[in-house]
């Protein structure tokens, strides 16, 4: 019996992976001769793309006019680094070519793909739990398809997913909902009974602007912006309890505000 298409995102929402990207963006930084940043201060540019990330990352660099233009722009952007002289091949001045920072910053992350990401606590146990049930599974991302397949595997998840779609896989990225629409597609699934699940008002927004349900995981990486979830769970058991028992909040107090339910106490 099929109960419903659940897409979830991944970086923040199934796998606390900060640290491996901050491992990827401080090598991309020591190529360009800037110093390493805080995995907190990565953790803010996370969401939006690698376009954005390398962006942000970059935007200290004194001939990074474009990555500081890209980054201040984007949603949920964490604040501006503060420029100062830096070592290295900036010591030059030559332009920063965005397309070639996102390569070497892809090449490094590749190489510590999973060297210190997890698994939130309850992601596995719960995934297998709604697959059995009888939901279809699908995974939405801004991050490459690739990278995604990749840590599916590796976390032996992969069995688990009708489709996985990266932010290399359609032409846009989340918050554009296309995503979205093209999975709803290939599971000829009914809006009505599909629920975008996230950490970050990407999702939140894509959710809202493909008319259908969003839950926020307010364990993870990003924040909710202005955006308002149907549902707020601190953790992944309570989600999977939630979908299990057909919607039903067991132990949780709901209260609804513009026709959206939230758990009390972890409410925007």
């Amino acid at each position: 019996m099929n109960h419903g298409l659940l897409i979830f995102d991944l970086d923040g929402t199934l796998m606390d992976t900060r640290r491996d990207l901050c491992a990827g963006v401080n090598l991309m930084r020591g190529y360009y001769g800037l110093p390493p940043l805080t995995v907190d201060t990565v953790a803010g540019y996370i969401g939006n793309g690698v376009r954005n990330l390398v962006s942000c990352a970059l935007q200290d660099h004194p001939a990074s006019r474009e990555c500081s233009r890209l980054c201040e722009n984007a949603p949920g952007f964490a604040g501006p680094l503060r420029r100062g002289k830096s070592p290295g091949r900036v010591a030059g001045a030559d332009p920063v070519d965005l397309d070639e920072a996102v390569r070497i910053n892809y090449r490094f992350y590749r190489e510590h793909l999973h060297d210190e990401t997890t698994l939130y606590p309850g992601v596995e146990e719960g995934l297998r739990q709604l697959h059995a049930h009888g939901y279809n599974l699908a995974l939405i991302s801004n991050k490459g398809k690739e990278a995604c397949i990749e840590l599916l595997k590796y976390f032996k998840l992969t069995d688990l997913f009708f489709s996985v779609l990266g932010g290399d896989s359609v032409c846009e990225l989340k918050p554009h909902p296309e995503a979205i629409f093209t999975t709803i597609e290939a599971a000829h699934a009914d809006p009505a009974q599909t629920w975008m699940i996230g950490d970050h008002v990407t999702d939140l927004e894509s959710a809202r602007r493909a008319g259908v349900r969003s839950v926020f995981v307010s364990y993870g990486i990003g924040k909710p912006g202005g955006e308002q979830p149907t549902q707020i769970f601190p953790a992944f058991p309570d989600l999977t309890r939630f979908f299990l028992t057909g919607g039903k909040r067991n132990g949780i107090q709901t209260f609804s505000r513009k026709g959206a339910k939230f758990a009390k106490g972890n409410t925007p």
